[in-house]
């Protein structure tokens, strides 16, 4: 095993809760099965999964203050909707407490809450893998989502956006304006997809 991997892992444990840590080794496990499928760098696909969630370490109502006090600039949306916002203060944790400097593995974990237009494959892998891990239960289109996860990445990601959102709207939530502009995004490179291919 790669010796970060088992530093982070053995970090990990001592920090979050044993829920967490256990969502957290499925999700490492779901992205590197993803990367198999689609091509990606295993090893990478993995840390990405075992940090994605590496600030939960930390109280929900600190991480605005916490990210203020790292210099991470917030809009008035984020500041409102805080719960997202363990990704961006996390994707900084990665790189200033871990050492993690690739900014394909940064990308994804800061994103990996609310999307982002123009997501590049490890990005979609981890905002994927955290929706279908095995020990997610909640959202009534889970089996259908797995399966479509390893034959479409573009569709299924299109439509874990697409039920979030939904979903966010249905409960009354604040939805993050960045949820919103990836939606938009993967909505715009659909139609375009169905027009070249008719």
């Amino acid at each position: 095993m790669n010796e970060f991997i088992a530093y982070a892992r053995k970090k990990l444990k001592k920090k979050l809760s044993e829920s967490r840590y256990e969502h957290t080794i499925s999700v490492s496990y779901t992205c590197v099965c993803l990367a198999m499928r689609y091509g990606y760098p295993l090893e990478k696909a993995e840390i990405a999964g075992l940090l994605h969630d590496c600030a939960k370490c930390y109280p929900e109502d600190s991480y605005v203050s916490r990210c203020e006090k790292h210099g991470i600039a917030l809009t008035a949306e984020e500041k409102a909707a805080p719960a997202v916002l363990h990704a961006r203060l996390g994707a900084w944790m990665a790189r200033e407490r871990y050492g993690i400097r690739d900014e394909e593995i940064l990308s994804a974990i800061a994103c990996h809450t609310t999307g982002k237009p123009d997501m590049g494959l490890l990005d979609k892998i981890l905002y994927i893998a955290d929706y279908i891990e095995v020990r997610r239960d909640k959202a009534d289109n889970l089996a259908q989502m797995r399966r479509l996860a390893f034959t479409d990445i573009d569709e299924a990601l299109f439509q874990i956006v697409e039920g979030t959102l939904a979903y966010l709207q249905k409960r009354g939530m604040t939805t993050d304006p960045m949820t919103r502009r990836t939606y938009e995004y993967l909505l715009e490179q659909r139609k375009e997809k169905e027009i070249v291919h008719g």
